[in-house]
């Protein structure tokens, strides 16, 4: 693959070198790149970045191109120069649809880069360009950067608006629930959580508690519902536990949004309780625990199944309760 990238980047920058386009040929290069697994895109952005520059820089005009002025064309390769003059003028010359989920997500990691007026073009360019493109490309894109951008040492919580806000255009909205449930790999549990920051979850979290296809996105969206609230990770803040030898240690930051619940308790402690995989049936058992005196003779009844469970991180916590139930029966304390 890593040939085939290279042999595109070359034929793009021959296509630009050459004059003899009012547009540079990106056909083969949108192919190539579409291919890419955006989960090596460092690795692949300074493959492109070393080979572009090497391949504009290396070039030998013809003899009657030495008389005449040459041409700048700004290219979507240019988001990623080493140039910052050079990206944020790419930036800003974006127009129309980006061709894919690659050269979307180029432009989305300038949120993220070391020029200041960089990140401002892409703050105010960025809402455009996603509304031309199509939603399938901005949600794949944006599963990626939402999964990462705590990791981003240079973007500002304006930079985190413009992407939740990206995220509430209806179409990108509707591809990122859809991928969420259909998606059987991928971060989606973080993904579920970032989500949770806007309102696009807000009844669908019974359907996608329901019918995504990960157990953990499943378990979450449970776990969402039987709490009241979405939970995700802020950043991390630096904390110190021991200052005089310098030793400390990385805390998430934790935020949360209040979720309006219409659905009773004991339906949704039926449904995950029946779950097909473990990971959301011990949800299930640890809500039942908390739960136990809110539930009268329910309460018993769900115990006894989680205490049957082939899972024994279930079975354990059923059982748990059903010794919890005991004593509370011996103390009428319920």
């Amino acid at each position: 693959m890593e040939n085939k990238v290279i042999s595109a980047v070359r034929t793009f920058a021959n296509s630009i070198n050459s004059g003899s386009k009012v547009v540079a040929d990106m056909t083969e290069l949108i192919e190539v790149t579409s291919q890419l697994p955006l989960s090596s895109f460092d690795y692949w952005e300074r493959i492109i970045r070393a080979e572009f520059s090497s391949a504009i820089k290396g070039f030998i005009p013809p003899k009657w191109q030495f008389w005449s002025k040459p041409r700048e064309l700004v290219t979507w390769l240019d988001l990623i120069s080493w140039d910052g003059y050079k990206r944020e003028k790419a930036v800003r010359a974006l127009s129309g649809a980006a061709p894919n989920t690659f050269f979307f997500s180029l432009a989305v990691r300038r949120l993220n880069d070391w020029v200041p007026q960089v990140r401002k073009a892409a703050r105010e360019i960025l809402p455009e360009v996603a509304r031309s493109t199509d939603p399938a490309y901005v949600a794949d894109a944006l599963c990626i950067a939402l999964s990462n951008w705590n990791s981003w040492g240079r973007i500002e919580e304006g930079d985190k608006q413009v992407l939740l806000k990206i995220i509430s255009e209806e179409e990108i909205a509707k591809s990122l629930r859809s991928k969420l449930i259909l998606s059987a790999s991928g971060p989606m549990p973080s993904l579920f959580a970032q989500l949770g920051r806007t309102q696009i979850l807000d009844g669908q979290i019974e359907e996608i508690a329901k019918s995504a296809i990960q157990p953990s996105v499943r378990a979450k969206a449970y776990r969402s519902l039987f709490e009241g609230h979405v939970v995700w990770v802020e950043g991390r803040k630096w904390v110190w536990t021991d200052i005089r030898y310098c030793e400390g240690r990385l805390k998430p930051v934790v935020g949360e949004r209040k979720l309006e619940i219409e659905t009773p308790l004991i339906d949704l402690l039926q449904r995950s309780s029946e779950d097909r995989s473990s990971i959301v049936r011990r949800v299930s058992a640890e809500i039942l625990i908390r739960e136990l005196g809110n539930l009268g003779i329910n309460a018993k009844v769900f115990a006894e199944r989680f205490a049957s469970d082939c899972s024994h991180a279930v079975s354990e916590r059923g059982e748990f309760a059903l010794k919890k139930l005991d004593e509370a029966e011996r103390t009428n304390v319920f």
